[in-house]
């Protein structure tokens, strides 16, 4: 019986908000914003073990030292949201050859603000996109939604929708709840940041330029009893990030069993991965990666740059990496990984072309 040759990834965007800060100029900030945790040391070397340099805002800096209800944080979250969403699939679409109109489904990725209509329905209208074509807006997947929507492309192009645009975008940097100090709201300060990012994912003998990848199965896992790892909780001020357990700790005790069992079940191995496509946690997360899969020095190289020059974008950054390591023009078989709320993972398989 004939394999059905698997989808292929025609185009990759990438994108941010204009207000660019460094480093510094947000530990600074925090001074302001909390005082109490801003004067002890040890928790403001936060901002420094980062081991970021640069992030990108949705508001200049400023905005942020003022206090901001929900309601004013998801209003600036839908219009900055609409702005960087239409950006990127204008020109994911432009660089695949793709009309708007011959879009047959969309996923739509955020965790880091609310819609309804979701944002598909306003960037169908927005770009003229194919009124029947398929919807698929997911929410909730936090870090871990960058590879289940690219996944989940993959899967809506072999259930027979043929062109598929695959967008995420994230604001995270509206999740900061002034004046709280707690621990959680602290480093989410020190690492979280804005960005977007589009594909599109088709049919391998649908006409456009050459693939840069094909996409060859997922892998997901949701791990008990972990609610409490990583979160949203819902407060006044609007969706407040939840860090409980030690989470490098625990990729490092479950990432290599894990990884094995997403290969094997696309009859794949561990000696058949050239590259690794890695969300970038945070440094401490990056690193236990590597000790748990054995990976040699420069391995995670994109997901280092990526973190250094853009932070955490929640689901957004493991597109940055990939972006990155499609940049050095890779050939070969490689593994996208990210971990997100649930506690979960989410593992893609990919051939580079």
């Amino acid at each position: 019986m004939p394999v059905t040759p698997p989808p292929v990834m025609r185009s990759l965007v990438t994108a941010t908000p204009p207000h660019q800060v460094t480093q510094a100029q947000v530990r600074e900030a925090a001074r302001t914003l909390f005082p109490r945790m801003a004067a002890r040391q040890t928790l403001l070397d936060a901002f420094d073990n980062a081991r970021i340099e640069t992030r990108s805002l949705a508001r200049p800096l400023d905005w942020y030292l003022d206090p901001r209800g929900f309601g004013e944080k998801n209003a600036t979250f839908l219009t900055e949201a609409r702005a960087l969403t239409e950006r990127v699939a204008r020109q994911a679409l432009a660089d695949a050859q793709l009309a708007p109109a011959d879009v047959d489904a969309v996923v739509m990725v955020t965790t880091s603000g609310l819609s309804t209509p979701s944002l598909d329905a306003w960037l169908i209208e927005r770009l003229g996109l194919n009124r029947h074509a398929a919807r698929l807006p997911v929410w909730g997947l936090g870090c871990a939604g960058g590879a289940a929507g690219l996944a989940r492309a993959a899967d809506l192009v072999r259930a027979g929708h043929r062109r598929v645009l695959f967008v995420a975008v994230e604001l995270c940097s509206l999740t900061l709840v002034r004046g709280d100090e707690s621990k959680s709201n602290f480093v989410g300060t020190a690492l979280f940041s804005d960005g977007a990012a589009a594909a599109v994912v088709t049919a391998p003998d649908v006409p456009g330029p050459a693939p840069r990848l094909a996409l060859h199965g997922a892998y997901s896992t949701l791990i008990e009893n972990s609610e409490d790892i990583m979160g949203w909780d819902v407060v006044d001020d609007g969706l407040k990030v939840r860090f409980s357990r030690d989470i490098p700790t625990l990729v490092q005790g479950m990432m290599r069993e894990n990884v094995a069992q997403a290969l094997g079940a696309h009859g794949w191995t561990r000696d058949d991965l050239r590259h690794f496509v890695v969300h970038p946690g945070g440094v401490k997360v990056i690193a236990a990666y590597e000790a748990a899969l054995g990976l040699p020095g420069g391995a995670l190289d994109a997901s280092r740059a990526v973190l250094r020059d853009y932070g955490n974008m929640s689901s957004v950054t493991v597109l940055f990496v990939l972006e990155e390591t499609l940049r050095g023009a890779p050939h070969g078989r490689g593994l996208l990984s990210a971990m997100g709320p649930g506690f979960s993972a989410e593992h893609v398989l990919l051939d580079f072309h």
